[in-house]
């Protein structure tokens, strides 16, 4: 009997892993359910555990099962031992050292794999030196905005009150972003454990994970995880027998974009229609229920436990400038490989989509891509070799926000996705201040004129008049950052705004 390991993953679900899972238990194996690896473009990668490591073979169906099982690594689907494969091996795996290696369910496996080192640590330490050594670390935040987590943590440890709280927004809605639910589903201990100690940093007892409602087996992966951790002492009430106590709880999302802005989730998270809150009072000092309140996003809490375990000078080792640690970028769109690559920060977008994407999907060249979400700028090919760090995409007029990279070839109308931009915004926008209401609605009426070659200069102008309005007044990013789409459409593809040069080239 052999042990295989086929990811219970989302992706992979989708894909057909349950399938292909119960043909090889169905062959008399035993089969653990562990998280992706990442390589989505392998999925459903099935793992078999040999004296020579794992051996991987994907995408594997269930009509392939008779054959692998006779042949082994003769079969054509054969990738050899895992840790060996180009697009996993050239990574600088921190954050998803564990995903696609444990079982997510398991305190033990995760225990045998470095898990709960940080806390043990965190558990003999103050507040202070915890929030010392994450400052030590140079992490920022990674659900787009990039703010110092350790200033942060700061604010709410000196804040007074008789309650404090965590909060990890896991409302991963921006497009082509799917780390947050590898980590969820795939190592779901990990978040544990950095909320927790940022709990003991604080001084906060109880937390919630906010996660998306689009994400069910994230949400059931994460409630399984939550009640493993506590009989076995790494969760609750005096953790492993210390004085220590950090409550967690699950919430599961609104189904609105809004929701993952920090304020509109709080509303949500109690009980509110998610709508944004005036700032100040910042979340910090009154948060959820009035109270100081951490919000971080989830990959921000998984970077926690490596810098607590390892120290936060091992952490500041990886990255350049004031882009310190690893991102897990995720390759998505028009790409002939997509998945999760995790790297230090100053990879450059042409070795993630070409090194490690293999190019587009389509063989046909990039023109765009995307980075940081529906509200992030369009960039060209021409700046395939800008690396990927804060300081460079905001020189740029861009963000690396996430670490989503949604790639477009020669064939994407450029116009067509400035109003996407708008558009999305007039959906998605909660309705509270006029800039970003009304300018996303008359800016798909301005978009609409433009392609229709109606005033062209005049409409081109007042497009980002309104876009500046929406910058400088909108209450939150939403409406904020949906003019960066908008205008890096304008300026770096303009000939999809001219409808005489659009038809001639048709």
């Amino acid at each position: 009997m052999t042990t295989f390991y086929v990811p219970r993953d989302s992706a992979a679900r989708s894909m057909g892993a349950d399938g292909v899972a119960a043909a090889l238990a169905a062959a008399g194996h035993k089969v653990i359910r562990n998280g992706s690896r990442g390589l989505l473009f392998l999925e459903p990668l099935v793992e078999a555990e040999t004296p020579q490591g794992r051996i991987a073979y994907g995408p594997v169906t269930v009509d392939d099962v008779p054959a692998l099982l006779a042949s082994g690594p003769g079969h054509p689907l054969c990738h050899g031992n895992i840790e060996d494969h180009p697009y996993l091996k050239n990574q600088e795996r921190l954050t998803f050292a564990r995903c696609g290696v444990t079982d997510p369910g398991s305190v033990q496996d995760y225990i045998s794999h470095g898990g709960f080192d940080g806390l043990k640590k965190a558990l003999g330490l103050t507040g202070a030196a915890i929030v010392a050594e994450v400052t030590e670390s140079g992490l920022r935040g990674r659900g787009g905005a990039g703010f110092p987590t350790g200033i942060k943590w700061k604010t709410v440890h000196d804040a007074k009150a008789d309650q404090k709280y965590i909060c990890c927004n896991a409302d991963e809605g921006d497009s082509g972003t799917f780390a947050d639910r590898m980590v969820m589903e795939g190592d779901p201990l990990m978040l544990i454990e950095g909320m927790t100690i940022a709990g003991l940093a604080v001084g906060a007892t109880k937390g919630y994970v906010y996660i998306r409602s689009e994400y069910p087996d994230a949400i059931h992966t994460m409630n399984e995880a939550i009640a493993a951790a506590v009989p076995a002492g790494w969760l609750g009430a005096n953790i492993q027998g210390t004085d220590k106590s950090f409550h967690l709880e699950v919430r599961r999302g609104a189904g609105a974009y809004i929701c993952g802005e920090e304020t509109a989730m709080l509303e949500s998270i109690e009980g509110k229609r998610g709508m944004v809150r005036f700032k100040p009072p910042i979340p910090a000092l009154e948060g959820l229920f009035g109270k100081p309140t951490v919000i971080n996003n989830v990959l921000s809490l998984a970077a926690v436990p490596f810098i607590l375990s390892k120290g936060g000078a091992a952490y500041k080792d990886y990255g350049m400038g004031r882009s310190r640690g690893t991102l897990p970028f995720q390759l998505a769109g028009n790409i002939r490989q997509g998945g999760l690559v995790e790297k230090a920060f100053g990879v450059t977008l042409r070795e993630l989509v070409e090194g490690f994407g293999g190019g587009t999907y389509s063989g046909k060249p990039v023109r765009a891509i995307q980075v940081g979400g529906p509200l992030g700028s369009y960039i060209p090919a021409s700046q395939l070799d800008l690396p990927m760090d804060y300081e460079s995409f905001a020189a740029a007029q861009a963000m690396v926000g996430h670490g989503g990279i949604v790639v477009f070839d020669e064939t994407v109308d450029m116009a067509a996705q400035a109003r996407f931009a708008m558009e999305f915004c007039a959906i998605e926008s909660c309705g509270k201040c006029t800039p970003c209401r009304i300018g996303s609605t008359r800016g798909v009426e301005v978009i609409d004129k433009i392609t229709a070659g109606q005033d062209r200069d005049a409409n081109l102008e007042l497009l980002s008049d309104l876009c500046q309005t929406m910058a400088d007044g909108s209450l939150c990013a939403m409406g904020g950052l949906t003019p960066m789409p908008v205008m890096s459409a304008i300026k770096n593809f303009p000939e999809d705004f001219d409808k005489p040069a659009r038809l001639a080239a048709e």
